[in-house]
């Protein structure tokens, strides 16, 4: 998965019953291939986001 600052990140729920985790890039850091993000969630904290298969990226404005 690659993202660029500004794109959107949803984690799929890896559980029956829970929502999705969306989210927007504010910086991405490490080496190509390798990329972490810094991501601002909806409820407005920040972590640090290494991907994992339930993540994927989707156009800033897209439909949820």
């Amino acid at each position: 998965m690659h993202a660029n600052v500004g794109d959107h990140i949803v984690v799929d729920a890896t559980e029956v019953g829970q929502p999705q985790r969306r989210g927007e890039v504010v910086e991405v850091r490490g080496e190509t291939g390798h990329e972490h993000y810094v991501v601002r969630w909806e409820d407005g904290h920040e972590t640090i986001f290494y991907p994992g298969s339930s993540a994927h990226v989707v156009e800033p404005g897209a439909g949820r």
